[in-house]
């Protein structure tokens, strides 16, 4: 069969030919219709993820959407690699699709759209009327996370990033502000500190570390009457704006501030188990739905190596044989 094979960490996968999976018990082999490539996947790639990959050559590629022998289409995980033209299915985690979602779509919003689900909801602990500040709404996943959080009831949902067009899209998925990063640090401040005075965060969602994080972790130790004694839960996700950030001490002793992060090495087993049977269901009926979307672009496996070095244009690369 033909796949994204990946010699050596660190190199790109190219498309190569490669021996067909076998199965072991409780296991399928599935036609693969869509596998998208994810920084999760660059990074296992690259070494730089604490499941990268250990065994040479390697077909890449965590996740995607394929056909059962059967015909049922399914969204599934996979230990040899999605990445192929055949991969093989394990019974744990094998989600049947609904008939009007298409493969390219459901093998692009699963991943981003557990992300942001499970660091609103269950890290988070997003409740209806609820008050959102998202760092970096303007990524795939942070423009998921504010339809998520709209869907979830969420009151009042500010969005920030740098990209212009990219916000202005974000009033139509559900943000009531949007906030550019691009502005002197002392315009931001004032930005981000008048939106806390209308409605203190329940949660801060940030896709970005760094700088703003440093930032947004300041505002949120004041002591205005209207925050003061108010729990805001701020949930790190991603680092785009930097792996560190000064923090002091004070920062956590004047404010009712709970640190959390959301990542796949904080995934309890009892969450793991809702995945294929609670969240990625709900996720597939929304997008079905058209509650949420996620822009895509398809490339044929074939050209695996270009498609691979594009930088992030906002849509997700879905590949297809």
């Amino acid at each position: 069969m033909k796949a994204a094979v990946l010699y050596q960490t660190g190199n790109t996968p190219i498309y190569d030919d490669f021996a067909e999976p076998t199965v072991n018990a409780g296991e399928q082999v599935i036609t693969v219709t869509a596998a998208s490539i994810k920084n999760l996947d660059k990074m296992r790639a690259k070494g730089s993820h604490y499941d990268t990959y250990t065994n040479f050559p390697a077909v890449v590629g965590v996740d995607g959407v394929g056909v059962l022998p059967d015909g049922t289409r399914v969204y599934t995980g996979s230990r040899t690699g999605m990445m192929a033209e055949k991969a093989v299915a394990g019974s744990k985690m094998m989600v049947p699709l609904p008939q009007n979602l298409d493969d390219v779509t459901a093998a692009a919003i699963a991943n981003p759209a557990v992300s942001a689900w499970l660091s609103l909801a269950w890290k988070g602990g997003l409740q209806k009327g609820g008050s959102v500040l998202i760092l970096g709404a303007t990524g795939i996943t942070g423009k998921l996370a504010v339809q998520l959080a709209k869907h979830m009831g969420a009151a009042r949902i500010v969005a920030t990033g740098r990209n212009p067009e990219a916000l202005k899209v974000l009033t139509t998925l559900g943000a009531d502000v949007t906030i550019s990063l691009n502005q002197p640090e002392d315009q931001l401040r004032q930005a981000i500190s008048a939106e806390i005075k209308k409605a203190p965060f329940d949660i801060v969602l940030d896709y970005l570390w760094g700088k703003p994080a440093e930032l947004v972790l300041s505002l949120l130790t004041g002591h205005d009457l209207n925050s003061a004694g108010h729990l805001t839960r701020y949930v790190q996700v991603g680092e785009m704006a930097g792996a560190d950030i000064n923090l002091k001490a004070a920062t956590l002793r004047s404010s009712l501030i709970e640190l959390v992060g959301a990542g796949g090495g904080g995934i309890t087993k009892e969450i793991m188990l809702k995945l294929p049977t609670e969240i990625l269901p709900q996720i597939f009926e929304l997008a079905a739905e058209g509650i949420i979307s996620i822009e895509t672009e398809v490339v044929a496996l074939k050209d695996v190596e270009q498609a691979w070095e594009k930088n992030d244009s906002g849509k997700r690369i879905v590949l297809v044989p």
